[in-house]
């Protein structure tokens, strides 16, 4: 098991190593790849990174936990993502190029205003870091849960190991080495998964003898979860819907949109979009029936923790080297999204943060290790759920950042003051929404996405437009 684990984890760091090669040392090449990485390489880091421990952990113990019903985070989450991805990553390619920037809150601040805005950048920044640096340290327990049930390491060790592995990767190609190990580790993670969907099926007495288990726990099958606030139909159908925010959500995670910002031709968006979905459809569909296989194989839910559900179900139907492949793909998850997370922070730092660009080589890797440090430290505060920490920083990223990008990409030019007021108006929604205890009914990207177009509505009519950026005008 250790030595399948070892070859695959290796295999990984070449590959993000030898990235080294094309490395042109610039910070634009250190971020952004200078906008030359080719469809099938974006569409497969991007969905690698979108997926992450989130699914091989979070996912699959929700689905243990609350059973069918979770399909409607899957139906939900992938329809948002495509509706928003026919419009906005294209645009949003272009104004990277356009702009001549490589971090995510520099595109949104210099989106052709007509001139730069410095407030709103910065505010991006903070609330870049803050989020972004909880949802690392989210990855990095997910893959240290995967380890200390699969080879009995303390959570400390699996944590330490993923940031060795994230600063290797980072320092070596940034953002370059990145999608590479992305692409590579992709394709473990379908396997493990398969594998494991295939060995759980028949561990439980095929479809058939599944179904009949699965149907014997109450309310397992139930197309709706039972314990939403607003009962019946109508609150099943509010609950799948608000799920398709947390799709739409994915146009406000810098780590996922720098991936498609950094294509290499626009126009090659559509097969960039055929790579990532097919990919995540079929990986999401495999991960909703290991959750639902883990209940009947793993049915002691007061007892167990409905996050170890997976690597629970490896270390005991699979042999020793396939219990490897399987770790090393839960591994691989958190990885590929841990170090796309670390980059899109150090990235915040040194582009967006400061008055001055970092352009130095070597301190723009510092700042990685930095970054990386603090993730690190965040995964010995008090534990918490995978799912949740993902969900809350995802939630108040999107609710941030998606209103102002859907209103740029309209062919809208806010004024800064209002784009803040969308910015910090969306995320406090979200925020006390979470607080409020609804997420467990609605999605809190919902509301709080929705509250930041309203800003929008409501404040254009009332203020001044940014003037739309001249020929010849400075970025």
């Amino acid at each position: 098991m250790l030595v399948s684990f070892i070859i695959c984890l290796l295999a990984f760091v070449l590959i993000g190593i030898s990235a080294a090669r094309k490395s042109r040392g610039t910070s634009r090449d250190y971020y952004l790849a200078d906008q030359s990485v080719p469809p099938s390489l974006v569409g497969l880091s991007a969905v690698a990174t979108n997926n992450s421990g989130y699914m091989f952990i979070g996912a699959i113990g929700y689905t243990y936990a609350t059973g069918l019903a979770s399909i409607w985070l899957m139906v939900g989450w992938i329809a948002g993502d495509f509706m928003a991805s026919l419009y906005v990553h294209h645009k949003l390619r272009e104004a990277a190029a356009k702009s001549g920037e490589s971090s995510y809150a520099g595109m949104l601040s210099n989106w052709g205003f007509g001139r730069h805005y410095t407030t709103l950048r910065r505010v991006a920044a903070v609330i870049t870091l803050m989020f972004l640096l909880a949802y690392a340290s989210a990855q990095l327990i997910a893959g240290s849960k995967a380890l200390s049930v699969l080879l009995d390491w303390p959570i400390w060790a699996g944590a330490v190991l993923g940031s060795i592995i994230v600063v290797a990767y980072c320092f070596s190609g940034g953002i370059r080495a990145s999608i590479w190990t992305d692409a590579a580790q992709s394709v473990v993670m379908v396997c493990a998964m398969a594998l494991l969907l295939t060995v759980g099926l028949n561990a439980s007495g095929g479809f058939a003898g599944a179904s009949e288990q699965m149907g014997a726990i109450e309310h397992f099958l139930d197309w709706y979860p039972q314990d939403l606030p607003f009962p019946g139909i109508g609150g099943g159908i509010l609950f799948a819907a608000s799920w398709m925010f947390a799709g739409l959500s994915v146009i406000g995670q810098p780590h996922i949109m720098i991936r498609f910002a950094a294509l290499g031709n626009a126009d090659q968006m559509r097969r960039a979009r055929v790579y990532y979905y097919v990919w995540f459809t079929v990986f999401y569909c495999m991960a909703i029936g290991v959750g639902l296989l883990a209940r009947i194989l793993l049915n002691n839910p007061a007892e167990f923790d409905a996050e170890l559900a997976l690597p629970t179900m490896a270390l005991e139907l699979l042999p020793g080297p396939l219990v490897g492949l399987v770790l090393a793909g839960i591994f691989a998850a958190t990885i590929s999204t841990a170090d796309s997370l670390i980059l899109s922070c150090s990235s915040a730092l040194s582009n967006d943060l400061l008055k001055n660009k970092i352009e130095s080589s070597l301190l723009i890797r510092l700042s990685t290790l930095g970054m990386t440090a603090i993730a690190l430290a965040l995964t010995f505060s008090e534990e918490q759920s995978v799912f949740a920490l993902v969900i809350m920083a995802w939630s108040a990223l999107a609710s941030a950042f998606a209103p102002l990008l859907l209103v740029l990409c309209f062919g809208q030019r806010p004024s800064e003051k209002l784009a803040l007021t969308m910015m910090i108006g969306g995320l406090l929604v979200a925020i006390i929404w979470r607080w409020a205890g609804l997420a467990g009914a609605v999605y809190e990207g919902m509301p709080g996405i929705l509250f930041g177009l309203l800003i929008y509505a409501v404040g254009s009519r009332v203020s001044k437009p940014a003037e739309p950026l001249r020929a010849g005008s400075e970025a």
